[in-house]
């Protein structure tokens, strides 16, 4: 059976959305599945990215459990070293999508890096963690993720690269106060009251 392009446009628009919209896709013979991998990053047909943080818990904690084994026989500055190269890197991976979780998911990733700073300090299972993470230096986890978003924000506005976030981004024209030399990104307009919306990138 062909399919005018419209009605594919259609399809394609539906194949990531709300629970409602999925729905409409039903009438055509097409299989679907709940998530699919794209540049190691599981993307779920809600853009919830359960699956991913799941993916990357069972990963990430594999490495602290051999962290823990090896741990007696390393000082502290290689302890870190390695939680920073092995686990961090795995958190920090696109962390810019994890913008704005609901609290069950940032948790989630928080509890990563908190089990990851007492595996580096041979500190007891439900010790506190600040502390330690202000001791290293570590950004928490939420932290972490808006660093990399201004990041991306200056990166963009220096070099206008990449050319789809420059898109997205706007100046706002300067005033006459005394912070007129400043740079101020305009808010965007509220087009949307999807609470997904608050994750984008231009919202952001």
């Amino acid at each position: 059976m062909l399919y005018s392009r419209t009605e594919i446009l259609v399809i394609l628009n539906y194949l990531i959305g709300l629970k409602q919209q999925l729905a409409k896709i039903q009438n055509y013979p097409l299989s679907t599945t709940h998530s699919a991998c794209n540049l190691s990053f599981s993307f779920d047909e809600h853009l919830s990215f359960s699956d991913q943080i799941t993916a990357l818990s069972k990963s990430c904690n594999f490495h602290i459990r051999q962290l823990h084994c090896i741990r007696p026989f390393l000082d502290i500055k290689t302890a870190s070293t390695i939680a920073t190269s092995i686990v961090h890197s795995k958190l920090d991976y696109c962390n810019s999508l994890y913008y704005n979780p609901p609290n069950s998911q940032q948790s989630r990733l928080q509890h990563i890096q908190n089990s990851l700073a007492r595996a580096v300090v041979k500190a007891p299972k439900f010790s506190h963690t600040t502390h330690i993470l202000k001791s290293f230096h570590w950004l928490k986890v939420n932290e972490r993720i808006e660093y990399k978003i201004l990041s991306l924000t200056y990166k963009t506005l220096s070099t206008a690269q990449p050319a789809y976030l420059h898109n997205l981004t706007s100046v706002q024209p300067p005033g006459r106060t005394c912070s007129s030399s400043l740079i101020t990104i305009a808010r965007p307009p509220s087009s949307s009251s999807l609470k997904i919306t608050d994750c984008s990138f231009r919202y952001a």
